[in-house]
């Protein structure tokens, strides 16, 4: 009986043991002081890649409703807006997730989630001025993590 007990204090324990340390990556990720200051994720090739492929795509849905606006082509910024809005963001890795800091996380899914409002209100017919104001709101948190974080692949 007191075996039983014994063990099973000693599984809370390491399954505690196991949340604070998942909690603690989740929340700070796997970084380290970049090369130029600014701080470095550390990442796996094939996760720096997708993370990149993630931001090219966000570039071009800029440039596409960039466009839209541009031409008073309403369809073509939601669209454009639509591709890359939270949608987008839903299948993405766990183990990738967890060694991103929440910061860099944040300010990804607000991206995500600013295309959606974009979306909304180009639908909507809000005026051109309103929607650039919309997408430079966002662009400023692109600017804001670009300049606080790099990515860098992790050497074995």
């Amino acid at each position: 009986m007191a075996s039983s007990k014994r063990i099973a204090s000693i599984a809370i324990i390491l399954w505690v043991a196991t949340i604070v340390v998942f909690g603690w990556f989740f929340v700070h990720g796997y970084t380290e002081t970049g090369s130029d200051g600014r701080k470095a994720v550390v990442l796996e090739a094939g996760e720096r890649g997708l993370i990149l492929g993630e931001m090219r795509g966000l570039l071009a849905a800029t440039q596409g409703i960039v466009q839209g606006i541009q031409q008073n082509d309403m369809k073509q910024v939601a669209q454009s807006a639509r591709a890359v809005g939270m949608a987008s963001a839903v299948d993405v890795n766990p183990a990738l997730m967890a060694k991103l800091p929440m910061e860099f996380k944040s300010l990804g899914m607000s991206v995500h989630h600013d295309m959606d409002d974009l979306a909304a209100a180009a639908e909507a017919g809000k005026p051109a001025g309103e929607l650039l104001g919309m997408l430079s709101a966002s662009m400023g948190k692109c600017v804001a993590c670009h300049s606080a974080w790099q990515l860098k692949v992790e050497q074995r």
